[in-house]
């Protein structure tokens, strides 16, 4: 039998996975604000996990309680659990859990940054409407696609749960929508605010070392082929697919830290780490793996010329496994 924190996790992940399966369609409408909704929700549940979890699964932990009334209709001295008209039992939102995690240094300060964004979106979508639909939707990709980065990088760490198996990603506005005639955007006072808003949090983000984000920005270039027969390209591990070759500053955007940098992070992410020969040991095995190392030669052609290492910051979900967090 699944515990409860586990089964908050399985929803959490279904409805999420919803809101990308929504966003994803060719044609649908309130897909922007539909999105909103399902993505905020799954990230109550996943809170909701976290702290049951971290509560031993007692229910009643997650339960809002307030000082009820007497008979005389005088404040009661004894709180009691706030219910629902139907009488069932009122759980911690969001916001609250949210502020709470981040307080015990499980939640990141960035993540929670995010969901107040998308929060607000979530709120115009549900009680009125945007206006501007074409601003809500470039200001839903940039922030939605951070939730989603967020979402898995938060799900591997409190859960070591792998998110791989499903597609979590925002199909690009350009892909999602052919583009329209130019035409002039007027935004209202509530929407000026909002950008606003959004701007004050993604500059906060620049006192923090982390791996979350506020926005993500997606940049798609479509370049015309003078080949007749150009074969189909994507990213796959299929060793007989087409090879695409990266420039070296596409590299380096891949992978922006060298040892030293990689070293000076893990002292300021981690209160146990050292230097030492248990770092060594831990992070040359993930040498091989190009999805945390790329090895630069002086010589392509000569592997045993002088060479440089330099990282993804993906690194960091690996020596999390060994080393515990601030």
């Amino acid at each position: 039998m699944k515990s409860r924190s586990k089964e908050l996790l399985d929803r959490a992940i279904a409805a999420t996975v919803a809101a990308i399966e929504i966003y994803n369609k060719p044609e649908f409408p309130y897909r922007s604000e539909t999105f909103c909704i399902l993505a905020i929700n799954g990230w109550e549940l996943l809170l909701k996990a976290k702290w049951l979890k971290e509560n031993g699964n007692r229910i009643q932990s997650l339960y809002v309680k307030e000082y009820g009334r007497n008979s005389d209709g005088s404040k009661s001295k004894r709180k009691t659990i706030k219910r629902t008209r139907a009488r069932i039992p009122f759980t911690h939102g969001l916001d609250y859990l949210a502020k709470k995690l981040v307080a015990q240094r499980h939640l990141d300060p960035i993540a929670k940054d995010n969901l107040d964004a998308l929060l607000e979106l979530r709120d115009i979508s549900v009680h009125f409407f945007h206006q501007s639909e074409s601003r809500l939707a470039e200001s839903l990709q940039e922030i939605g696609a951070a939730s989603l980065k967020n979402f898995v990088l938060t799900v591997q760490e409190w859960f070591a749960h792998d998110l791989s198996e499903f597609n979590f990603y925002l199909m690009p506005l350009s892909f999602v929508e052919l583009p329209r005639q130019a035409e002039a955007i007027v935004l209202n006072r509530e929407e000026r605010n909002f950008l606003r808003y959004v701007q004050h949090l993604e500059e906060r983000t620049k006192r923090y070392d982390s791996e979350y984000a506020v926005m993500i920005n997606y940049e798609v270039r479509f370049t015309r082929s003078k080949a007749k027969d150009v074969p189909e390209v994507r990213v796959t591990n299929d060793p007989n697919a087409t090879e695409v070759r990266m420039t070296e500053v596409q590299i380096r955007e891949n992978y922006p830290w060298d040892y030293r940098e990689l070293t000076d992070r893990c002292r300021k992410r981690y209160k146990d780490f050292k230097e030492n020969s248990k770092y060594h040991g831990v992070r040359k095995p993930l040498l091989k793996n190009e999805k945390f190392c790329r090895v630069r030669y002086l010589d392509p052609d000569n592997p045993k010329s002088a060479n440089k290492q330099f990282y993804n910051p993906n690194i960091l979900r690996e020596l999390d496994n060994h080393y515990s967090r601030e």
